[in-house]
C-alpha cells in the first residue's frame, strides 16, 4: 500500500478486530479519512486489496458490471418528474431540481447506495492527523462543456457562493466549520486546502450535499441561461412546468466499459407529471420511470412484468414540524402533546403501507453510523390532553385547541395529515388541513406555523441538524431552519459530535441529542421510509439510491 493511512484509521482497524465497531462503520470511516475503497477493504480483511477503486457515480458504485459486449448505446429515457424553477443551484431545496442540474453539473465527491463516499471530480483528499486541515486534489483534464478545464479557481468560486449568506445556500449551515473564504486556500491550480475551525470527519460527505454541484467560475446566477458544467449531458431545453431535455456529450471525461466516453444513453427527458398521473403514464408506456414512487404506486406496479423494482432503506422522513416562534408552538407543552398523538405504526401502515422503520421524534436514523437506539414512544392521547389542559387553563382558553396543518399532496403527506388529525382529536386538538399542490407548499414551507415537510436522506448523522436546527454567526436561523428552533445545549452537543471522530464516543453524544429533541424539540417523526426505483426492464445497470438521486450515466437501454 503506497497511500498514506491516517492514524485514526489504524485505531479503527483495531476496534474492528475487537468487534467494537462494525465492518460497515469501519469502511465508511476509513474512506472518509482518505483511504481508497480497495485499501479500506484490505485493512478490514474483508476483500483483496484489488477491490474496485475507479471513480463511480452513485448507483454505479453498486453496479453489477455487465460485460462490455452486453452494453447497448443509444436510446432515450423518459422520466416523470416535476420540472421546477431552477435559478442558482446553490439554493436548490428540492431533489427534483437537483436531478435535472446533476446531469450537467457534478460533485467533488459521491456517496453511493452503500453509504461509502468516493472521490469524483476530486482525485483524492487527505485529512491532517487532527482532521482540521483537508487537502483536496482535483482530477486533471476534466473539461466543462464550454471547453474550459476545471481548476481550483472554479472550486473556490463555488465555495464563495456556498459561504455567502446573500446567496441563501443550505451549504452555509453544513460548512459551519469554515470561517468564510479565509478558511479556503488555493494551493495551486489543482489543489485546495480547507482550514477548519474545528475538526470534522464529514467534509467529503458534505461536498455531496445536493446543492454542492460545481459551477463554472463565470456563473452569473441563472443556471437555465448558463448551463455550463462538467457532466455527461448538456441542456437542450428547460421549460418550467412542462419538460426538460438533455443530450449526451460526445467528449465527456469518463470512459464506459466499452472504452468510449460515457454516457450510454443519447438523451434524457423529464416530463412534468403530477404524481396522480404517474402510474397511468407508466402503464401506457408514456414514460419509463418516475420520481419518488409513493406506496400506492409501489403496490400498483410491483407485479407488472414489464417493470423492475429496486428498493433501499433510507433516512428519508416526513417531519411534523412546529415553528417555535409562533403560538401555540412556542410552548413546549403543546409541541410535546402533538408528539404524543402519534400512533406511529398506524401512521406508517396507513400512509406508507408499512414500508419503513418506526422513528423517535429526533432527526437521527437507524441507518446512520452513530445512531443511538431509543424506545419508540407510545401513542398517549391521555398524556397529551393533560398537557393541553394545563396550557389552556394558563392561557384562559377552551379546548379543543384549533390549529392548521399545512403540507403538500404528492407523496404520503395527506395520509399522514389525516391520520394525525384523527389521532389528535381525543387529546384536544382540532386540526384543519391545508393541503396544496407541491409548489403551493414549497413556496411557503418555512413560513407556515405547523407543517409536514419531507426531508431527504443524508448518509451521516451530523448532516441534517446543521441544516435544520442551528443559527448563523449572527444568531439568525440558517436558511433551512423551518422551525426556528435553536437550542443552545443541542447546538453545543452537535458541535461536539461533529468533532468527535470515534464512532462509539459519537454515538453517546448522538443519544444525548436524540433525548433533547424528544424532550423539547420542534418535530414529530413517525417513521423512516423505504424508497424505490421503478423502471422498465429494458434499462440495465439501475440501482435505487436512498436520496432519490438520479445517476443515469452508466445506464443503458436494451434494443
Amino acid at each position: 500500500m503506497n497511500e498514506r493511512i491516517h492514524p485514526l484509521v489504524l485505531q479503527a482497524t483495531d476496534k474492528l478486530r475487537q468487534g467494537r465497531i462494525s465492518r460497515r462503520e469501519f469502511l465508511r470511516y476509513a474512506t472518509l479519512l482518505g483511504v481508497s475503497v480497495g485499501t479500506a477493504y484490505a485493512l478490514s480483511a474483508c476483500a483483496p486489496a484489488a477491490a474496485p477503486t475507479a471513480p463511480t457515480v452513485g448507483e454505479a458504485a453498486q453496479a453489477t458490471g455487465a460485460a462490455p459486449g452486453a452494453i447497448v448505446r443509444g436510446g432515450v429515457l423518459r422520466k416523470g418528474m416535476l420540472v421546477q424553477q431552477v435559478d442558482h443551484p446553490a439554493r436548490l431545496s428540492w431533489i427534483e431540481g437537483a436531478n435535472a442540474v446533476r446531469l450537467v453539473n457534478e460533485y467533488l465527491t459521491v456517496t453511493g447506495p452503500d453509504n461509502i463516499t468516493r472521490p469524483y471530480l476530486l482525485e483524492r483528499w487527505e485529512a491532517s492527523d487532527d482532521v482540521q486541515t483537508w487537502t483536496l486534489y482535483l482530477r486533471r483534464g476534466v473539461k466543462f462543456n464550454n471547453g474550459d478545464e476545471l481548476t481550483a479557481d472554479d472550486v473556490l468560486f463555488n465555495f464563495s457562493q456556498w459561504l455567502d449568506p446573500a446567496v441563501g445556500s443550505s451549504m452555509l449551515g453544513l460548512l459551519s466549520y469554515l470561517d468564510g473564504m479565509d478558511s479556503v486556500e488555493k494551493v495551486d491550480d489543482y489543489t485546495i486546502r480547507l482550514h477548519l475551525t474545528s475538526p470534522n470527519i464529514g467534509v467529503p460527505e458534505h461536498l455531496f450535499h445536493y446543492p454542492a454541484v460545481i459551477l463554472h467560475r463565470d456563473f452569473q446566477g441563472d443556471w437555465v441561461k448558463q448551463p455550463v458544467g462538467t457532466g455527461a449531458f448538456t441542456l437542450v431545453e428547460y421549460l418550467e412546468g412542462e419538460r426538460a431535455a438533455f443530450r449526451a456529450r460526445p467528449d465527456y471525461w469518463r470512459m464506459g466499459e466499452d472504452g468510449k466516453p460515457l454516457p450510454y444513453l443519447d438523451e434524457i427527458v423529464f416530463v412534468n407529471l403530477d404524481k396522480d398521473a404517474s402510474v397511468a403514464a407508466m402503464q401506457s408506456g408514456q414514460i419509463d420511470t418516475f420520481f419518488k414512487p409513493r406506496p400506492s404506486d409501489f403496490l400498483a406496479l410491483k407485479d407488472n412484468p414489464e417493470l423492475q423494482v429496486k428498493s433501499v432503506a433510507t433516512a428519508n422522513c416526513f417531519v411534523v414540524r412546529m415553528r417555535v416562534d409562533m403560538e401555540p408552538w412556542n410552548d413546549n407543552r403543546v409541541r410535546t402533546a402533538l408528539k404524543k398523538c402519534q400512533d406511529r405504526q398506524k401512521i406508517l401502515d396507513f400512509s406508507y403501507n408499512g414500508e419503513g422503520i418506526l422513528s423517535i421524534d429526533a432527526h437521527f436514523s437507524p441507518v446512520h453510523p452513530a445512531y443511538a437506539e431509543r424506545p419508540i414512544p407510545p401513542y398517549d392521547p391521555e398524556g397529551a390532553r393533560a398537557l393541553l389542559e394545563e396550557y389552556a387553563a394558563e392561557k384562559g382558553i377552551q379546548l379543543p385547541l384549533k390549529v392548521t396543518l399545512a403540507t403538500k399532496n404528492d407523496l404520503a403527506e395527506p395520509e399522514i395529515a389525516q391520520t394525525l388529525k384523527e389521532l389528535a382529536a381525543p387529546a384536544g386538538f382540532d386540526i384543519t388541513l391545508d393541503i396544496t399542490e407541491p409548489n403551493g407548499y414549497w413556496d411557503r414551507w418555512t413560513e407556515v406555523p405547523l407543517g409536514i415537510t419531507i426531508w431527504a436522506h443524508r448518509p451521516l448523522d451530523t448532516m441534517v441538524p446543521p441544516l435544520a436546527y442551528t443559527a448563523d454567526a449572527n444568531g439568525n436561523p440558517v436558511p433551512w431552519n423551518e422551525t426556528r428552533w435553536v437550542d443552545p445545549e443541542f447546538v453545543e452537543k452537535l458541535r461536539k459530535a461533529e468533532l468527535t471522530l470515534d464512532v462509539e464516543a459519537r454515538r453517546e453524544i448522538i443519544g444525548e441529542l436524540e433525548d433533547i429533541m424528544q424532550e423539547r424539540g420542534p418535530i414529530g417523526n413517525s417513521y423512516w421510509t423505504n424508497e424505490w426505483e421503478i423502471i422498465r426492464k429494458e434499462f440495465q445497470n439501475v440501482v435505487a439510491h436512498p436520496s432519490n438521486f438520479d445517476f443515469y450515466y452508466e445506464v443503458w437501454k436494451q434494443a
